[in-house]
């Protein structure tokens, strides 16, 4: 079974979820939250917050990730210049702190404009 299929079936229990799949990836986007997807290409899975993203071999450590990203444990700290968002910071939370975990950034970005930082969180699947 595909990792896409186990998300799929993961997914039914949670219907008020709107998620969109292609042959070879799935999102979701949970309302007030961020974007969890996840391509398949061959022997490689690529799970990803918004622009945040991460390499996978292993269908088990991609599945864990996207299920991560739509629980109450991950947030989402995006940097943003004026109206581009510039680096995702995932975020787990552990003994009620918040931890960074992860992060990916653009190379170029507006770096005159005001810096702004957001926190988004799905919070879809509990503790």
């Amino acid at each position: 079974m595909s990792v896409i299929s186990r998300i799929v079936e993961k997914l039914k229990k949670y219907p008020e979820l709107d998620y969109v799949q292609e042959e070879s990836s799935i999102s979701v986007t949970p309302s007030g939250g961020f974007s969890v997807w996840l391509t398949e290409n061959d022997n490689n899975i690529t799970v990803g917050f918004n622009g945040w993203h991460e390499e996978f071999t292993e269908q088990e450590g991609a599945f864990d990730c996207f299920a991560f990203g739509l629980s109450s444990e991950c947030r989402l700290k995006v940097y943003s210049r004026g109206t581009t968002e510039y680096k995702w910071v995932v975020q787990a939370l552990k003994e009620k702190e918040w931890y960074d975990d992860s992060e990916t950034g653009l190379l170029f970005f507006p770096f005159w404009r005001k810096k702004q930082i957001t926190y988004l969180q799905n919070g879809v699947i509990g503790n």
